[in-house]
């Protein structure tokens, strides 16, 4: 019955795979020219489109919609309306919220509104979540002190059983003995980090002129003990907070280095370098976690780990070099490929070097308070009962759409409107196949984008430009061509 189960999963998804990639081959065919084909639809009207209010007909942020949870879902919605359907039209007033010579993608006009805004709001949740996860990771060194021997693995390393207050199940014991039998010596462990921190001392100086192999020094000095950190408290809240890590990087090197001696790209360069260490520590220990529970080696789990980064660097510069080949506009605001988090981090990075004095009037006020409201909608999440809370939207959501746009918000909105619906119809259904209708949709139209790159570097052009006008400006275009 399994088995039968299993299949009908995989013939489901294989159904929907096939479903969003021939739509992304078929919408193709329409996109000849800026803002052409479905994916510029106004379907709530131009006036809406305008502030990137639209269903974008993209089967990726439906599935995406689909695996989320609601609350998320309806965030991201909620902030899209806040921002682009209430404060940006209010804001929208050159001389009076910022100079009237400011051009639309400038850091002195809305421009930065919209992107420091949402740096508030994604800086108050993260601070709030770290101090919170930093709470609960001192709260469990403490516990675990206390109670010194029940917090100790009931069997050692030469595999004889040690004291212990509670009962351990033989399954436990078995799956500790196993994982204990077969550790990573500790020369491997020192000596790989020395190795690695040693290359890109070499190396990323070579990439980045203005970062200097101190900076690189004194992060992986440090990094290990956040990693350490970030660890732990993932494990206790399965919330990873590298990100946090590297904007406290971005910040601290920024203006180690400062402006004149290019503490921008400094500031950036050591994020990546912060992030890719201390997220790969939490990602390590959930899959040594995962090899623990599956009686699995954990040498063969951290050599596949290595196996797969190495593979990682390889593979994802010839992607990122096919899609930059490929898609001229790759990057910038509005296109298919926004890249929104490379805005948010650059501004950042300006941010901590610069100060806040190139910022617009009023903007810095309006930073603190969607800062404070950020931190204040955490605090009662966590204060108010969980039936209450499940209704409270998360900022960090809400804060993605200020920059971006609505769009994809209405796209995912509209996926979890359809898992809804079908779990009031048939739950057990929707609980079995849905995940594997949304990794259909995703797959399909992500798998799209590789023939969509080799047609582009191959000079294959779509042939039709579907695009949308108003009435007024139809005319305009159709006396111009002396069509009435």
């Amino acid at each position: 019955m399994t088995m039968i189960h299993f299949r009908k999963q995989v013939k489901t998804l294989g159904k929907y795979f096939a479903f969003s990639f021939f739509w992304g081959f078929f919408q193709w065919f329409y996109t000849a020219g800026d803002d052409c084909g479905f994916k510029n639809f106004p379907t709530l009207g131009l006036e809406a489109y305008k502030h990137r209010f639209f269903f974008d007909f993209s089967p990726t942020y439906v599935g995406v919609g689909m695996i989320c949870p609601y609350i998320v879902n309806v965030s991201v919605l909620l902030g899209g309306i806040l921002s682009w359907g209430v404060m940006w039209p209010l804001i929208a007033k050159k001389g009076s919220w910022y100079p009237a010579d400011a051009g639309d993608s400038s850091l002195h006009g809305l421009q930065a509104y919209r992107v420091f805004i949402s740096i508030a709001l994604i800086l108050g949740d993260g601070l709030y979540n770290f101090i919170k996860v930093l709470i609960r990771t001192i709260a469990g060194f403490i516990t675990m002190i206390q109670q010194n021997s029940k917090s100790m693995l009931p069997v050692s390393d030469i595999g004889s059983s040690m004291s212990t207050t509670e009962a351990v199940s033989f399954d436990e014991e078995r799956r500790t003995e196993l994982f204990l039998k077969d550790q990573i010596p500790k020369s491997v462990a020192y000596g790989g980090y020395v190795a690695v921190a040693a290359i890109s001392i070499g190396t990323l100086p070579q990439i980045f002129p203005q970062l200097k192999w101190y900076y690189i020094l004194v992060a992986y000095v440090v990094a290990p003990v956040l990693a350490f950190c970030n660890a732990y408290g993932s494990g206790l809240t399965d919330w990873s907070l590298a990100s946090t890590y590297g904007k406290l990087a971005i910040f601290v090197f920024g203006a180690w280095a400062g402006l004149a001696h290019g503490g921008v790209l400094v500031g950036l360069a050591t994020c990546g370098v912060m992030m890719s260490i201390v997220s790969t520590a939490s990602d390590l220990m959930q899959d040594f976690k995962t090899g623990y529970l599956t009686l699995a080696s954990p040498r063969s789990m951290f050599i596949s780990q290595v196996i797969g980064t190495g593979m990682g660097c390889v593979i994802a510069p010839c992607v990122f070099w096919l899609f930059y080949k490929a898609f001229g506009d790759i990057g910038e605001s509005g296109t298919e490929y926004p890249a929104p988090y490379a805005i948010v981090y650059r501004n950042m990075a300006i941010l901590g070097v610069d100060g806040f004095g190139s910022l617009p009037k009023n903007c810095l006020t309006l930073c603190y308070i969607f800062f404070a409201v950020a931190i204040a909608i955490n605090l009662v999440r966590d204060l108010v009962p969980h039936k209450v809370s499940r209704f409270i939207p998360l900022p960090m959501a809400m804060a993605i759409p200020f920059y971006i746009g609505s769009y994809f918000a209405i796209d995912m909105f509209l996926g979890s409107a359809i898992l809804f619906v079908w779990s009031r119809l048939n739950k057990a259904k929707a609980d079995a196949f849905g995940p594997a209708v949304a990794s259909g949709l995703i797959c399909g139209d992500r798998i799209w984008t590789l023939p969509q790159s080799i047609l582009a570097l191959a000079k294959v052009n779509p042939p039709i430009c579907m695009k949308f006008l108003s009435r007024a400006t139809n005319a305009k275009v159709d006396s111009f061509l002396g069509l009435s």
